[in-house]
């Protein structure tokens, strides 16, 4: 609607926990929407009230061989890798909690807003792995070397306030108001010359990933 895109990760009765149905959903979904010329702006989201994305699907997990756990690693890697490179504003709307791959999700997209009851956090240590998604990679560039360390040796979850504090989300507002206010945001970017949004992500994204001087030529 409005040339906005809404993509909700539909398993409330899972909290919206990640499988191999759900990143080849996700796959699916974006590599649709980067051929249609009517979207500006996609909201990703997670159905239910109490979450975004909890994480991956624990009885998947306990089910996996070193070889099979690295290709689902790679896998979810190169379905993030997608939404991260989607070339129009990508913005998690966080309803809830977003752990593990929940938070991984978030971090691959371009923009953070969260409900005040949202959780953040990368727990995949207290279960004897690490952070397979992406986690290891782009929490350091959002919120710092130093609490990416600690949160991801800890494993500890963040709250709201303390993610906004931290520049891992850019707003936070109640649970009744987050898409409304998600909205908002989507159609501010929509508005914008949908060229120059293009490549204001490349350049910026371009400044993260190389050295200055490719990045300042990439301007």
């Amino acid at each position: 609607a409005d040339r906005i895109a809404t993509v909700t990760v539909n398993r409330p009765e899972k909290l919206n926990a990640l499988n191999r149905e759900i990143l080849d959903a996700l796959d699916g979904a974006f590599q649709a929407l980067e051929t249609r010329d009517d979207v500006a702006v996609v909201l990703l989201t997670g159905a239910g009230e109490k979450a975004f994305v909890a994480g991956a699907d624990i009885g998947a997990l306990v089910k996996m061989t070193p070889l099979s756990g690295q290709e689902v690693s790679l896998h979810g890697q190169a379905v993030f890798r997608r939404i991260e490179r989607f070339p129009r504003p990508v913005v998690a709307v966080v309803n809830g909690f977003a752990l593990g791959g929940g938070c991984e999700l978030a971090l691959a997209c371009h923009i953070r807003i969260a409900s005040s009851n949202a959780r953040f956090g990368l727990p995949e240590v207290g279960l004897g792995i690490i952070p397979g998604y992406g986690g290891t990679v782009r929490l350091a560039r959002v919120v710092g070397f130093g609490r990416a360390v600690e949160l991801t040796l800890t494993g500890a979850h963040v709250k709201a306030p303390e993610a906004l504090a931290m520049g891992l989300v850019t707003r936070v507002v109640e649970p009744e108001s987050l898409m409304e206010a998600a909205r908002e945001l989507a159609g501010t970017l929509a508005s914008r010359g949908p060229l120059a949004l293009r490549m204001a992500l490349e350049a910026v994204y371009q400044a993260q990933e190389g050295t200055t001087d490719e990045a300042l030529r990439h301007e």
